[in-house]
C-alpha cells in the first residue's frame, strides 16, 4: 500500500490534500484518497469567481456537510465563512431535467406524422408534484468536480495555505470523521433501504399523484385561456391568429364593439404606412376628381343651355 508521502505536494497548479480513508468490515486496510485544490478560474469569468476553490477529484461520498466539515473543523477555517458547495454532477442533473433534448422520449412516432411534443417544461421539476426519491443519499462521480464559495477571498485563501501546510508536515486528515454519524448510511443499508423507498406508502404515492395533476390541470387550463384570446384579438396588423380549435367571435355585441374600437385606435397614425393603404388613397382620389370634373361638365352645360336661350329685346 503506498504511502501518504507518495504522491507530490502539488500538481498543475493544485494543491494536493490527503485524505485518510477508515477500513472497512468489506476492506480493512487504510487507504488514502488525493483531493486536488486550486483557486476558481473559469473560462467565462464571474463576480464569485475569486472568492471561490475549485475542487478535483471528490470523494464519491461527498457531501455539502462533508466539504464545511473538512475546510471549517479539520482545517481550522472559521464557522460560516463557507457560504455556498457546487456540485458539478448535480449541475448536470438539474440541466438534464430543464432540457428535454437531453433525454429523448423514447415512443415517439417516427415517420412523416410525428406526434407533437409540448414546448413546456415538465410539471415534474415543480416542488411537490414528483415522485418520491428512491435513494435516501445522492452520490459523486468517481473524479467529480466540486465549487467551493466562501464569504471572501481571504478565507479561501487561509483554506489554500492550511492545506499546504498540511501537506508540507505530513499531517493525514481522516475523511468522513464525525460527518456519517449524521447520514444514511452506505453499504448494503443503503440498498435495503433504496428498496423499501421503491414500495412508498399509499397515503405518500397519493398526495404526489394529486399534486401533479392539480399542476397539470392549472397548467392547462391557463394555455386554454390564452389560446381564446389570441383567437378573438387581433394583432397591430388586424390579423387575427388561427389556433387549433378554430376561431370564435366576441360572445357580445358591445364586446365586438370594443374590439373595433380598440383596433381603429391601434391603426392611428399607420395611414400610408403599406403599399395597399397607398393604393387605395390613389384610387379614392382619383374617383374624387372624376366626380368633379363630371360635376363642372355639367354646370357648364346648364351654363351654355341658359346662354342659348336669352333673346335681346
Amino acid at each position: 500500500m503506498p504511502s501518504a508521502q507518495a504522491a507530490p505536494s502539488s500538481i498543475g497548479g493544485f494543491v494536493v490534500l490527503t485524505l485518510s480513508l477508515p477500513p472497512l468490515p468489506s476492506f480493512p486496510v487504510p487507504a488514502f484518497h488525493y483531493l486536488y485544490l486550486a483557486p476558481h478560474e473559469p473560462k467565462i469569468p464571474t463576480h464569485t469567481a475569486a472568492r471561490s476553490l475549485f475542487l478535483v477529484n471528490v470523494p464519491f461520498d461527498a457531501t455539502t456537510a462533508h466539504i464545511k466539515h473538512l475546510f471549517s473543523t479539520q482545517l481550522g477555517l472559521s464557522q460560516g465563512r463557507i457560504e455556498d458547495v457546487h456540485f458539478e454532477a448535480d449541475k448536470k442533473r438539474a440541466i438534464a431535467d430543464e432540457d428535454p433534448s437531453m433525454n429523448p422520449p423514447t415512443n415517439e412516432r417516427k415517420g412523416k406524422k410525428r406526434r407533437r411534443i409540448s414546448t413546456n417544461g415538465p410539471i415534474e421539476n415543480e416542488e411537490g408534484a414528483g415522485l418520491p426519491t428512491t435513494w435516501d443519499r445522492k452520490l459523486q462521480p468517481v473524479g467529480g468536480t466540486a465549487t467551493v464559495l466562501f464569504v471572501d477571498r481571504a478565507s479561501m485563501e487561509a483554506v489554500l495555505k492550511e492545506a499546504k501546510k498540511q501537506r508540507k508536515e505530513g499531517d493525514e486528515i481522516l475523511w468522513t470523521s464525525g460527518v456519517d454519524e449524521k447520514l444514511p448510511e452506505l453499504g448494503s443499508s443503503r440498498y435495503i433501504n433504496h428498496q423499501k423507498l421503491r414500495y412508498p406508502e399509499k397515503s405518500v404515492l397519493l398526495e404526489s399523484v394529486n399534486t401533479f395533476m392539480t399542476s397539470f390541470a392549472e397548467r392547462e387550463a391557463s394555455e386554454v385561456q390564452a389560446q381564446a384570446r389570441r383567437r378573438q384579438e387581433p394583432d397591430a396588423d388586424g390579423f387575427i391568429t388561427v389556433t387549433k380549435g378554430g376561431r370564435t367571435g366576441p360572445a357580445r355585441q358591445d364586446a365586438a364593439q370594443k374590439l373595433a374600437k380598440k383596433q381603429k385606435e391601434k391603426q392611428k397614425g399607420l395611414d400610408g404606412f403599406y403599399r395597399f393603404q397607398m393604393r387605395e388613397k390613389q384610387k379614392a382620389k382619383a374617383g374624387e376628381l372624376a366626380r368633379k370634373f363630371k360635376e363642372d361638365q355639367q354646370k357648364v352645360r346648364k351654363m351654355r343651355e341658359q346662354r342659348g336661350a336669352f333673346k335681346p329685346e
